[in-house]
């Protein structure tokens, strides 16, 4: 029997918005040094490739994705995820920055809940933050990155609101987590960011909650991000539906996503939230020597894999 409260362990995956695939592969795997475990399309949107960039396994809390749809830049503001966080090993700030500049980023370097993140754009103004600490990653051998310099994992994820409130409430009474501290915001010392924490918390484990009232509403575009997802233990995903169901919210129900299962709910203002099992994982369809090199469909999409991969503009 599934224990309660049900608590998630940290961040799973952040999907955002490419407008170009093959410059965001570029830039991902080249600069950042993250490898393309999984090259797929939105299963919900077969025209639009979903690319996976994460450690050498694709482990569960790696994952940065990408959907590529051809949309104008997204406009920052409210209600929106408007900051992702990677995290890097201890004193790996230092070679990041050097190396960040050295590609012609710019870098500035900032302090989030008592840690120092260095802050950076991608070419289609994703806004990226690295942090030190955390689970160690895997460590990819042809990374173009030192392997003692690769990217752990997803850090702290930041949303950007115009109340605390109704989003603090579901965190806690949904979600499980809790209020473990607030921060000056960055970008104007006269608000507030609160963190809250999943279990024991750390940087692979929060989400900070950037409020201010004053900002206009985000619009969805190229650089954006789409939703995050949170850890769920495989076992628990069934009493995390009955949960959720039980509060009386309004979610997409279990949803198979082949490498793991998902629950969706949009919180009310506006923020999707995913939850994700940790498996069954990237590997149940590809040799783990060869993830991402080919197209991969699941299994319900492989018929129409003539029509798929007939719509998709090569990568390479």
């Amino acid at each position: 029997m599934t224990t309660i409260p049900l608590v998630p362990h940290g961040l799973h995956h952040v999907t955002a918005v490419t407008a170009n695939a093959r410059e965001n592969l570029r830039f991902y795997t080249g600069v950042l040094g993250l490898r393309l475990v999984k090259k797929t399309v939105n299963q919900d949107d077969v025209t639009a490739y979903h690319l996976f960039y994460a450690d050498a396994e694709g482990s569960p809390g790696s994952d940065l994705t990408f959907f590529e749809w051809p949309v104008p830049p997204e406009q920052p503001g409210n209600h929106s995820i408007s900051r992702t966080s990677l995290r890097v090993p201890l004193g790996s700030l230092e070679w990041w920055q050097g190396h960040l500049e050295g590609q012609g980023l710019q870098v500035t370097p900032v302090t989030r809940a008592g840690r120092p993140h260095l802050d950076f754009h991608d070419p289609e103004g994703q806004r990226l933050s690295l942090v030190e600490g955390g689970p160690q990653g895997v460590v990819w051998p042809d990374s173009s990155v030192p392997a003692e310099h690769q990217i752990y994992g997803l850090g702290p994820a930041e949303l950007t609101l115009p109340n605390l409130f109704p989003t603090a409430r579901v965190l806690e009474r949904a979600f499980g987590l809790t209020a473990s501290g607030t921060y000056p915001d960055s970008e104007n010392a006269a608000h507030t960011v609160q963190v809250y924490q999943m279990g024991e918390g750390g940087p692979h484990a929060e989400l900070h909650l950037r409020i201010n009232p004053a900002l206009p509403p985000a619009r969805p575009g190229a650089g954006g991000v789409h939703h995050l997802a949170l850890r769920v233990q495989d076992g628990h995903y069934h009493a995390w539906n009955a949960h959720l169901s039980g509060l009386g919210l309004r979610t997409s129900g279990e949803v198979d996503r082949h490498w793991f299962q998902s629950i969706y709910y949009r919180e009310p203002q506006g923020v999707l939230i995913e939850l994700a099992t940790d498996g069954p994982g990237f590997a149940v369809d590809e040799d783990p020597a060869h993830l991402g090199e080919t197209l991969i469909l699941a299994p319900f999409l492989e018929p129409r894999r003539p029509q798929i991969e007939a719509g998709l503009t090569p990568l390479t």
